[in-house]
């Protein structure tokens, strides 16, 4: 060391060593029961060992009041004096801490034997003139020529005075609880270990991954090596991306144990043996380490588990639960045995089997030393924790047996775990070493082939009687016509009823949801005026208002005009526009502001701060330069486009989330989908990307760029749907998001969808040289063989990336859900016709964009229009519990589609009704919307409920009044559908047709009504016919 190196703080050393005191005298006077009644306190420190530097309480009480190991010196420390014997040059250093409150005296030792024993003499006369008792570490090791002299005077010299031992002493008066600074040196250290630990686990997955034979000690050595590596210090993270601290000085980094890599069935969990030359095995991993900073100790240990079985796994999560327990067990005030008690006791009570592998002891005290041997937690030791101490926790089962070891060096393995905390008032331990993961996902490692694992999917069962193209394409009819439309007539009286109670049912809610009148107080938006400023100082203006003319500012957005001599901003929000007109030579330019009562429209429709205040409508200007008004007008124009679209913009934005840092996976090779497309699709060229899941959520990475990726958090994710390629062009992994982010520069999404493609087009089979050799249809039967293969192939990958990241998100809740396809009905949500589908919470259409997502649970009601005899088609309206969001139509759904309709949403506990007309639903959303509580007081929505109920009871009437035979029914419904071909929106239409037919249908001749007569008696005889046919086909099946 360098002379000008060693500057011991005499104010710290001060401060500590009357804190020390000061705990001697009060254990004085409470009964002596931690000194034990000791007058004087020796300490002696030999020849220290570079090699082999050990860390005791003499080692500790030097660094504690000095901040440096001073070796063969001895401290005698009396209430009075503290005495010091060193060596010169030492002694030189020791004057920095003398003339303070604590006397201090530095006696020095020569090479003269004789004056030597003189002042080892005056340290018995000391220690005898102090008391009759004198504190030791009685497990001293210390040794050299210096401590033997001296043990040999003491034993001359002090033959009646008795010696005590004072660790537990020292330990807690002196250096078990850390000040501040003290904690800061800890948790640094601990830091320290933990960003090697992250390192150790990189390159111990880089070995596994690539399977090269590397030996524990060469692993070992590389992580040791790390220590004086600057670089490595300068970029390396934590693992949960943090930094480390700021102050951390990587020369004052020294280890004090390991690193220790232990593997292949040999494991120590008392770290008594260093890492060997055996090759690291892919089985049970243990790594453990600890270093040295600023004098302060910590350690970390970790169990990594290669391919682990569910019994390794199941004894892990049983370890990392007794883990836990223990550190909620610390606190300030408990007993040091009474952890160890508790923990025991869970492991006693939940695996009794596990007990005889139970370490002896859960943890110990560390800080200035390596091991407390005065604060181990075991089922003996009686200490009391307190506030301010750190411990290092470990907890672990010893030879555990493999019911199914891959190997004969998986027979037996280990697990531990090991913490560096401080211990808290509370149950809230700090962990210095949290950062180090120690979950199962993380500490557990996968590096087989998850396809090989699968299952071999089952082939499908193929009617003997078909061919192979037939098999998929059976089905129960030819023609559209002959579908069954005909009403179930107990189903319908069964929804009716339960839409009764549905509807009460929405009643009641909505009237104790709005209780009060909450008239504009709903939620709905509120224009409030806002406030524009263009400028705040005079200085401010454009050079330009010099000239008194018509001045644009677009940078502040606004207009200067000359107002009676001077210029006069106006904001461009202001301004409602502004035209150009000419009169004979003059040109007149004409500015209209913003005023109340000017306008009638949803826009014009703007708030002020002082409606009955005085207000300019418009200024007008003359001038003969007509082009350079022409040209203001213009530019008037665009800066009022442009405030406006930003306004837009910046609303549009306003419910978009910034996610938080998704965590990638850092100890294996995350699960990985590739060759999957995007939509939105991201810029640039459309290339497929892979799919990776990590620890938080899941990233889309595209090849071209390593900026070009999407993240999406599973805190973000409200439903997970997969979509097999069964009747589709595609196989989809669709996700849909409580809130709404980015992909690029491009417009804000809440839907994200991950596809690819079923259909293989690369080549075309209709020229291939086959076909000119092959005459059959056997080439096609094989294509469509592959192809069916394929889509099964294609469905079976996909829906099993689906439930990795069902479970990887199983934390939030996420849950996979597939579309039923066999409830779905045709549609237009937005302007093509597409295939609806209902899942278990959703009503979803993902296969083409804008997709559509409506979750079952947002709905309020559902509304049936143009519900009618005679219209092919029908529209369905959902009306949201929160009424802020406008309804949701899709329109021109097929009439053969309405009962299943009907049946689902009765199914789903959704309140519907039905009518014959489309409603203006902006009108009624506006009407609820102003006044719910009034709106529910009126009967709610059963003015749409009753406007189905008075048509059914017209229906009823005239069914009553008129009787109709079946073959006439027939002819209506043939008659009506041929005569019904027009388009969806055309209701109006429709009802006039049939006023116009009702008005033909009035006056009949007779010769019509004979020729009518004659019809029905042939159709009559032809349903005969067909009926002797049908009895006959039963009886010979009979």
């Amino acid at each position: 060391m360098a002379e000008t190196k060693i500057e011991i703080d005499n104010k710290l050393f001060q401060e500590r060593a009357s804190h020390f005191l000061n705990a001697w005298k009060a254990d004085k006077r409470s009964g002596d029961a931690l000194f034990g009644g000791v007058s004087s306190i020796l300490l002696l420190l030999g020849k220290v060992e570079p090699e082999n530097p050990e860390f005791h309480k003499n080692n500790a009480m030097h660094f504690w009041l000095l901040g440096y190991e001073f070796p063969t010196t001895l401290m005698l420390f009396t209430l009075d004096t503290l005495y010091i014997l060193t060596t010169p040059k030492k002694a030189g250093y020791l004057d920095q801490i003398k003339g303070g409150r604590y006397p201090v005296e530095v006696l020095v030792r020569g090479k003269n034997a004789a004056e030597n024993e003189k002042i080892f003499v005056k340290i018995t006369d000391a220690i005898k003139a102090a008391g009759k008792k004198v504190g030791v570490l009685t497990k001293d090791t210390s040794k050299g020529p210096f401590v033997a002299e001296w043990k040999k005077v003491f034993a001359e010299n002090c033959k009646d005075t008795e010696q005590v031992d004072v660790a537990q002493a020292l330990s807690a008066a002196a250096f078990s609880v850390k000040d501040e600074a003290e904690l800061r040196a800890m948790r640094s250290s601990s830091k320290a270990c933990v960003a090697l630990a992250s390192y150790f686990v990189d390159e111990m997955s880089a070995i596994l991954d690539e399977e090269n034979k590397v030996k524990h000690r060469v692993l070992a050595d590389k992580v040791f090596a790390k220590v004086e590596d600057k670089n490595f210090w300068k970029k390396t993270e934590l693992p949960n991306g943090t930094k480390l601290p700021a102050d951390l000085d990587p020369e004052g980094l020294d280890w004090i144990l390991g690193p220790i890599v232990q593997s292949g069935g040999k494991f120590d969990l008392k770290w008594q043996i260093d890492s060997d030359d055996d090759v690291l095995h892919a089985g049970v991993i243990i790594a453990a380490m600890g270093l040295r900073y600023k004098s302060y100790c910590s350690q970390v240990a970790r169990t990594y588990m290669v391919d682990p079985n569910k019994s390794q796994e199941s004894n892990y999560k049983f370890l990392l639960s007794v883990h836990r327990l223990v550190m909620n067990s610390i606190r300030d005030g408990v007993a040091a045995k009474d952890v160890y008690a508790k923990a025991l006791k869970y492991v006693r009570e939940k695996k009794p089997e596990l007990e005889k592998h139970f370490t002896k002891n859960v943890g110990f005290g560390v800080g200035l030393e390596t091991k407390d041997p005065t604060l181990i937690l075991n089922g003996k030791n009686g200490r009391t924790l307190r506030d301010g101490m750190t411990l290092c926790i470990t907890t672990g089962f010893s030879d555990l047996q493999n019911p199914s070891p891959q190997d004969k060096n998986s027979k037996v393995y280990s697990l531990v775990l090991t913490d560096t905390i401080r211990v808290t008032s509370d149950s809230s331990v700090v962990s210095f070493t949290g950062e180090a993961p120690s979950d199962v996902d993380a500490t557990s490692f996968f590096f087989k082939d998850d396809d090989d694992a699968q299952p071999t999917p089952k082939k499908e069962k193929r009617d003997s009687r078909v061919g192979a193209v037939a098999t998929k394409n059976i089905t129960s009819t030819r023609l559209r016509s002959e579908r069954n439309t005909t009403v179930d007539e107990d189903a319908d009286k069964r929804r009716r009823e339960h839409q009764k109670i549905l509807a009460q049912k929405k009643q009641k809610e909505g009237l104790a949801k709005y209780a009060e009148s909450t008239a504009d107080e709903n939620g709905v938006e509120v224009k409030k005026f806002k406030r524009f400023e263009s400028y705040k100082r005079d200085n401010q203006f454009p050079s330009k208002v010099k000239d008194m003319g018509i001045v644009l500012d677009p940078k502040n957005a606004t207009i200067v005009l000359p107002v009676m001599g001077r210029p006069v901003p106006f904001h461009i929000n202001t301004i409602k526009n502004a035209s150009k007109s000419d009169e004979g030579e003059w040109s007149f330019l004409r500015i209209n502001f913003l005023s109340p009562g000017q306008g009638v429209g949803r826009k014009d429709d703007q708030p002020f701060e002082d409606a009955s205040a005085h207000f300019v409508r418009s200024l007008t200007f003359r001038s003969t330069d007509g082009d350079r008004y022409a040209d203001i007008a213009n530019q008037i124009s665009n800066l009022k486009r442009d405030a406006v679209k930003k306004e837009q913009e910046k609303k549009d934005m306003e419910d978009v989330v910034e996610q938080d840092k998704l965590v990638e996976i850092r100890n294996r090779r995350p699960a990985v989908l590739d060759n999957v497309f995007i939509r939105p699709a991201m810029e640039g060229k459309r290339v497929p990307g892979k799919l990776e899941i990590h620890t938080n959520g899941i990233r889309y990475q595209s090849p071209l760029s390593t900026t070009q990726r999407v993240d999406i958090l599973f805190s973000n994710v409200r439903h997970l749907f997969f979509q097999p390629c069964q009747h589709e062009l595609i196989v989809i992994i669709h996700v849909h998001l409580k809130d709404p982010i980015i992909i690029g520069n491009k417009k804000k999404t809440r839907d994200v969808q991950f596809y690819r493609e079923a259909t293989d087009i690369q080549f075309d089979e209709t020229g291939n040289r086959k076909r000119k050799y092959r005459y059959g249809d056997e080439d096609e039967f094989e294509a469509e063989q592959e192809e069916r293969r394929r889509r099964a192939e294609l469905d079976r990958l996909f829906k099993a990336f689906a439930d990795k990241i069902s479970e990887a998100g199983k934390g939030e809740g996420l849950q996979v859900d597939m579309p039923l396809r066999d409830l779905g009905f045709h549609g237009v949500p937005f302007r093509s016709n597409v295939y609806i589908q209902p899942t278990t919470e959703c009503l979803i259409q993902i296969t083409e964009p804008p997709f559509m997502v409506i979750t079952l649970d947002d709905i309020e009601i559902a509304h049936l229009e143009r519900v009618q005899f005679g219209l092919k088609n029908f529209d369905l309206v959902f009306v949201f519990k929160d009424f802020t969001r406008s309804p949701y139509h899709i329109n021109t759904i097929p009439v053969e589609s309405l009962d299943d309709v009907k049946e689902f949403l009765d199914s789903s506990d959704i309140a519907y009704s039905e009518g014959p007309l489309n409603l203006n639903w902006s009108v009624i959303m506006k009407t609820v919307t102003h006044d719910p509580h009034q709106f529910y007081i009126d009967g709610g929505w059963g003015f749409l409920q009753n406007d189905s109920d008075a048509e059914e009871s017209e229906e009823e009437e005239e069914e009553s009044a008129f009787e109709i035979s079946e073959s006439e029914l027939g002819e209506a419904s043939e008659s009506s559908e041929e005569d019904s071909d027009f388009d969806s929106n055309a209701s109006a239409d429709a009802s006039e047709d049939d006023e116009d037919a009702s008005e033909d249908e009035e006056g009949e001749d007779w010769d019509e009504l004979e020729a009518k007569a004659k019809k029905r008696d042939r159709e009559s005889g032809l349903e005969e016919e067909e009926e002797r046919a049908k009895s006959k086909k039963k009886q010979r099946k009979r």
